[in-house]
């Protein structure tokens, strides 16, 4: 069951992070998933935003809330300088 403790942790994770680079990985139906590099924007009360640089070098930004991280629906790995890429919650 879904606990309000769990999503509370998973936005705070979140804004510890903005501005750091991420890799997402987003389910988009029946084995069909996206990976995509962005950085992690602003977060708000229901969802965070990720800004994605496409290979035509436009900026794009997408929205998630933060049950779809809960839920596996969307997964998030953070870049760190030294190790590369951790997966965080």
């Amino acid at each position: 069951m879904i606990q309000k403790n769990d999503l509370f942790k998973i936005k705070k994770d979140l804004e510890s992070n903005i501005g750091q680079k991420v890799q997402l990985k987003a389910k988009k139906g029946r084995k069909k998933s996206v990976i995509r590099e962005g950085i992690i924007e602003s977060t708000y009360p229901s969802i965070f935003v990720v800004k994605i640089e496409n290979e035509q070098e436009t900026e794009r930004r997408v929205s998630y809330s933060y049950t779809d991280i809960l839920t596996k629906t969307v997964e998030l790995v953070v870049y760190s300088e030294n190790q590369g890429f951790q997966f965080t919650s």
